[in-house]
């Protein structure tokens, strides 16, 4: 029934333009006919539980009946989040100051709530700060948060009414991220999103994948930003992929290399989410978004309807997915 429902709920709200759109781009790129390829996205989606974007991003075109039965797609990923996570507590991750309140000791870093604090405390606040990091509470995909550089002539009281009337209230220090991460690049923190499952007391660390900026603030894959695939040793596996399903190698303004690049502190980063796991085991399943800064790995987020990421078929020697991963610790009954 759950994936009756779900189904119902997609095509109910589905932009079917966007589907059409990519049934045209997977036809030209794969020389396939239009109706085949849109015929095979509706299989799939009927299927697999596989819309249209998991259709694209984990290219099922290239994959055959068992392949394809081994990838997560947003209807599994739902149906885990049904399960596992407890709706009556969503709010400790859906509430950016509850979160913050709640993980303070994972946050490592100064961050003020400006709906609780007067203008004076928040020029407190700005003393010996280089730059700030002013975000919504109600956002997401990175939309509204907004890097400010601190100088002398800032004026912090006459800032901290700008920052309330645009509804940026949650500002938190800058993170100074580490030098390795500086080399990806530098305008935005580039942040690892760590997936986490907890049951019975046991914490299973899953996966993770690097997100990186490309020409934001913010390294959110809806924002511009690239994401790719990190081994259990926090290495790269993978060349990185964004939105308009360009793949890069090397990054386009840094020219950095990215695979076989590796993430600094990977095992203290994983040490720790396991960790914060614990803190609300009633959320079985979390997306973690964590920066390495100078000083070690920080908790920038948490999210109790993580995305879905997996490595592109084209990426690997074995065109299989993380699912069977993911049934090997928890209780699903996927066909």
């Amino acid at each position: 029934m759950g994936k009756i429902n779900y189904l119902v709920k997609r095509i109910r709200h589905m932009n079917y333009q966007n589907m059409f759109d990519t049934a045209h781009h997977v036809a030209e790129k794969t020389g396939r006919s239009y109706i085949t390829v849109l015929c095979d996205i509706i299989s799939c989606g009927l299927k697999y539980q596989a819309g249209y974007n998991d259709y694209l991003e984990f290219e099922f075109y290239l994959l055959n009946k068992e392949e394809r039965k081994t990838y997560l797609t947003r209807g599994i990923n739902n149906t885990i989040i049904k399960k596992y996570n407890r709706k009556d507590f969503y709010y400790k991750f859906d509430d950016k100051i509850v979160f913050n309140k709640l993980f303070n000791s994972y946050l490592k870093r100064e961050w003020i709530y400006l709906r609780e604090v007067k203008g004076d405390q928040f020029v407190e606040f700005l003393k010996g700060k280089k730059a700030i990091i002013v975000k919504p509470i109600d956002g997401d995909g990175g939309m509204g948060i907004e890097k400010i550089n601190i100088n002398s002539k800032t004026n912090g009281k006459k800032l901290y009414r700008q920052l309330r009337k645009s509804g940026q209230v949650l500002v938190e220090e800058f993170v100074r991220q580490h030098p390795d991460m500086n080399q990806l690049y530098k305008n935005s923190v580039n942040t690892l999103r760590m997936f986490t499952f907890i049951q019975n007391g046991k914490v299973t660390f899953l996966n993770g994948i690097l997100k990186i900026g490309n020409g934001g603030v913010v390294d959110n894959f809806s924002s511009g930003g690239m994401y790719t695939f990190v081994n259990q040793n926090g290495k790269v596996i993978a060349p990185a992929i964004d939105k308009q399903d360009l793949v890069y190698e090397v990054h386009p303004k840094t020219k950095t290399k990215i695979v076989g690049f590796q993430v600094p502190m990977f095992k203290e980063a994983v040490k720790m989410v396991k960790k914060a796991a614990k803190e609300v085991p009633e959320i079985g399943y979390v997306g973690w978004d964590v920066a390495i800064s100078e000083t070690g790995p920080i908790i920038i987020e948490g999210n109790c309807f993580p995305g879905v990421f997996q490595i592109r078929p084209s990426f690997s020697k074995k065109k299989e997915g993380i699912l069977p991963k993911y049934l090997k610790v928890m209780d699903l009954k996927v066909k």
